[in-house]
């Protein structure tokens, strides 16, 4: 998308790499846990946290901590953040990567395009997920509209009948190639109309990368399909209630013991850090290991 556009395909490449660096084991019901934990310690922001990996965790270089990013970088790193929490990150750097959400102004064509890139990404992995995992049966996921004229598509221009795997496979690229091939005539289309020619013109432009209105509802539609059938289905919130004991004992426990290689004074923050840069696996054998318990079925 970002070479149709005529982007910077390096600076692209390096958000969407990134974007998700502070994301906690268990996804969103780690945030939670970890934001609840943290509390009366500043709160826990998974893209703060992300920006944070690249500015400080990460120590590459023996003259100062981080990864020396260039602005644009982290601008597109940081692609969400409260007013709150933007006004003490342009605190400690006036007119910096958090200025943008107080001022009102866009970030780069190039992180705009890694959010919708992202959302659109997440939309047809959690599809497959959902099918292959079994909480999506095949009645469930026909009667989402947008989906359901994919699979139509699919299906007539086949001379024969497809396997459920392929289908779905053969559904999720159209599902794919549609938003993709939208945004960027969309896009161009937006971007011819704002006339814009610098980048401080994209910056105080409306948000121009995006959809058409037609599809940009049929991925909302998708979206809610995908909240109220899969993320809120009865397992996966079972699952979310042992995932946050999980952290929410390891964040106790690594209060009192302390964590390894701590880069934060604080020793709050040094155990978010920790437990933020964990995987699920190592996370749910670090828990069985420290109090015995065997939450999972697998480690």
């Amino acid at each position: 998308m970002a070479r149709n556009l005529q982007l910077n395909e390096d600076l692209t490449e390096a958000i969407a790499l990134a974007h998700d660096l502070g994301h906690t084991p268990f996804g969103h019901a780690g945030q939670d846990t970890l934001n609840a934990c943290m509390a009366t310690h500043g709160g826990f922001e998974h893209n703060l946290q992300s920006l944070r990996v690249v500015d400080w965790l990460e120590r590459r270089y023996a003259e100062f901590p981080g990864l020396n990013l260039c602005f644009e970088t982290r601008e597109g790193i940081l692609k969400h953040c409260s007013a709150q929490n933007a006004q003490l990150l342009d605190a400690q750097e006036p007119g910096g990567v958090a200025a943008r959400f107080l001022a009102g102004r866009q970030p780069s064509l190039e992180a705009q395009l890694c959010n919708l890139a992202d959302e659109l990404a997440y939309c047809a992995h959690d599809v497959d997920d959902g099918v292959r995992s079994g909480l999506l049966n095949a009645e469930d996921w026909l009667e989402q509209p947008f989906l359901a004229e994919l699979v139509r598509q699919v299906e007539s221009e086949q001379k024969g009948p497809l396997s459920s795997r392929v289908l779905l496979y053969t559904t999720l690229r159209r599902l794919l190639r549609t938003g993709v091939q939208d945004l960027v005539l969309a896009t161009q289309q937006r971007l011819q109309s704002a006339g814009v020619l610098t980048v401080d013109d994209v910056r105080a432009a409306p948000m121009l990368v995006g959809y058409s209105a037609e599809v940009a509802g049929q991925l909302r539609d998708l979206k809610r399909f995908l909240f109220a059938r899969l993320y809120r289905h009865p397992q996966v919130e079972s699952q979310r209630v042992l995932a946050q004991k999980l952290l929410a004992d390891l964040f106790a426990i690594y209060l009192q013991t302390g964590v390894p290689e701590a880069r934060e004074a604080e020793p709050a923050r040094a155990v978010a850090d920790y437990l933020a840069g964990m995987t699920d696996r190592f996370a749910v054998r670090e828990h069985q290991r420290l109090t015995g318990e065997r939450l999972f079925e697998a480690a």
